[in-house]
């Protein structure tokens, strides 16, 4: 379970994708999650699936990945479907068994919302992290907070945590699973028995995943003083971010695509 947690790893690539400048990918990001959350009908998730498939056809990276970063969220998906079928209420009822009434418009809003969460998790994940490497990212996070830094928000501190934060993610699951099969050799049993059980036998798992998060932060902070590391003031960059006409072609591409999916929302008004 832990090695299909695939949030923080970035896949080196050639692709279109992987060469948009990062601001934009950022920026087309929050572009994308509007694009999701416009999507009212059938048709106009269909759109946004067929943008999510391109965009992970484009960017060269597995299905198998994909599928990855979506079954830690299964439950969740699962647990979002049953409370739409059962709590949402209609016209038109499929069933009803004792107090239960099922409608068949809370089937087809499940449907939409586990398809929302499917095609959000994708989007995001193909657009932003697994396409873009943590420097730049933080490059790009801190170009974008720069306004902000004028009335004493420190955006490059605050770029350099959110870039260590989500780099040492699969450091910290890696590390979750080797003291988990470390400990399963030793007799520790993780699987069976009632929540208690299972809560009180991840304590072994914790204290060490604690010490060994310390550790890797006291030697990341040594390393940077090592090499005079002082903040963001005064420091160059070894790429100058630059927009070329590539990104500007995306951004028309999502902006078209935006106006597509509220057209296809007015004309598919009853498969809403």
């Amino acid at each position: 379970m832990l090695k299909d947690i695939t949030l923080g790893q970035y896949f080196p690539g050639n692709s279109v994708i992987h060469k948009l400048d990062p601001r934009i990918k950022i920026i087309l990001t929050i572009f994308y999650i509007v694009i999701v959350f416009s999507a009212k009908s059938l048709a106009s998730f269909g759109v946004v699936a067929i943008l999510t498939l391109a965009l992970i056809f484009v960017s060269k990276i597995s299905f198998v990945t994909i599928l990855k970063s979506l079954k830690p969220i299964l439950f969740i998906m699962i647990f979002t479907a049953v409370m739409n079928i059962f709590w949402t209420s209609g016209e038109n009822v499929l069933f009803s068994f004792w107090k239960i009434t099922v409608y068949s418009e809370g089937v087809r809003f499940a449907i939409l919302m586990v398809l929302r969460l499917v095609l959000l998790i994708s989007g995001t994940f193909v657009i932003l992290t697994y396409t873009t490497s943590p420097v730049a990212l933080t490059d790009a996070i801190e170009r974008l907070t720069k306004p902000l830094s004028k009335i004493g928000v420190p955006t490059h501190e605050f770029a350099m945590m959110m870039s260590i934060a989500l780099r040492f993610i699969p450091t910290l699951i890696e590390e979750t699973d080797k003291i988990m099969c470390a400990q399963k050799a030793r007799g520790a049993d993780f699987e069976t028995g009632g929540l208690i059980h299972r809560a009180k036998a991840l304590v072994p798992i914790l204290i060490p995943l604690f010490i060994s998060s310390f550790r890797r932060a006291d030697e990341l902070a040594a390393a940077m003083e090592c090499r005079l590391y002082h903040g963001g003031d005064g420091r160059t960059r070894l790429k100058v971010l630059k927009l070329e006409a590539r990104d500007y072609i995306v951004s028309l591409i999502f902006i078209a695509i935006l106006a597509a999916v509220i057209l296809v929302n007015t004309q598919f008004e009853a498969l809403i």
